[in-house]
């Protein structure tokens, strides 16, 4: 399902003597299938750029284009029901939208919400379960006793459970540690690979956007000010520095190393890139020092 935002301008309280603009002249395409990460400064714009991608806003002015739906400033709220099926968001904080006695049910309740019954309900929250990597035995608990880890893979199982086309994830690893994010970017990155998903998410973390993206957009100050692949992103160094935006902790490293005479092309931005040039070149220098 391809996405594309065409002179999107979105104000909050429009109209009123506190409007706020917090979107500028958007133009961008998502491609159906990618891997998209959204990054920025906070209050860049992020947040309010991918809640019109389930048009929980709409745009001011412009129009996004979501596959064969457009949303215009005329939109009405209606006609957006089955849109917001076919594009399912996880907020950052998983308690947000966990809710119900037990994981089942809470899984189950999108599903029961647009109509099916509730025997396939539970059948469907289950299998979805199972495939975020969630035991059988949690089914029956809160939601609320679940570790952080199980509270992101329970919040994203809700949403899958709706069979969406498109996954969108506002910062889903914030909170986590090392092995606990490793874990949620592998299975967002496993789900998009069997279930065909097109994937949007905001992060902080470099190392995701370098490890996991093909597509990246970058906004400052309610403008779009770059998109790209990750390596066109991440090889203006200086330009990054001037936004304050961070390397790759392997682009970081490798452009450290640049200033003691080592050599990259192209600069490096996973730690597996920068082993394979960085391993030669450490190589030699010594066999130059035993000669």
């Amino acid at each position: 399902m391809d996405i594309a935002f065409e002179k999107v301008n979105y104000w909050y309280q429009a109209g009123t003597p506190f409007a706020v603009q917090a979107l500028y002249d958007i133009n961008l395409n998502i491609p159906a299938g990618a891997f998209t990460a959204v990054i920025g400064q906070t209050g860049s714009g992020k947040s309010t750029l991918i809640q019109h991608l389930n048009a929980l806003l709409k745009p001011t002015e412009g129009q996004v284009i979501i596959g064969d739906r457009t949303i215009t400033p005329e939109t009405k709220n209606k006609h957006l029901k089955p849109l917001r099926k076919k594009v399912g968001l996880v907020f950052q904080f998983p308690e947000n939208q966990l809710f119900e006695e037990t994981v089942l049910k809470d899984i189950a309740f999108g599903p029961q919400n647009f109509g099916i019954s509730e025997e396939e309900a539970d059948k469907l929250a289950r299998q979805t379960a199972k495939m975020v990597g969630l035991d059988e035995s949690l089914l029956e608990r809160s939601p609320f006793d679940l570790s952080g880890g199980q509270m992101r893979r329970a919040a994203i199982a809700g949403v899958l459970a709706l069979e969406p086309d498109v996954l969108v994830l506002d910062e889903p690893t914030a909170g986590l540690d090392p092995r606990g994010r490793n874990d949620i970017m592998g299975l967002v990155r496993h789900l998009q690979a069997e279930k065909q998903l097109t994937i949007v998410l905001i992060t902080h973390q470099m190392d995701d956007v370098a490890n996991y993206a093909d597509h990246v957009i970058v906004m400052a100050h309610g403008h779009m000010v770059r998109q790209g692949t990750p390596r066109e992103v991440f090889s203006d160094v200086a330009w990054l520095n001037e936004n304050q935006l961070e390397l790759p902790t392997a682009t970081a490293y490798a452009n450290q190393l640049i200033q003691k005479g080592f050599t990259f092309d192209p600069l490096p931005l996973t730690a597996d890139e920068l082993a394979d040039q960085l391993v030669p070149q450490l190589a030699k220098q010594g066999v130059a020092d035993h000669g």
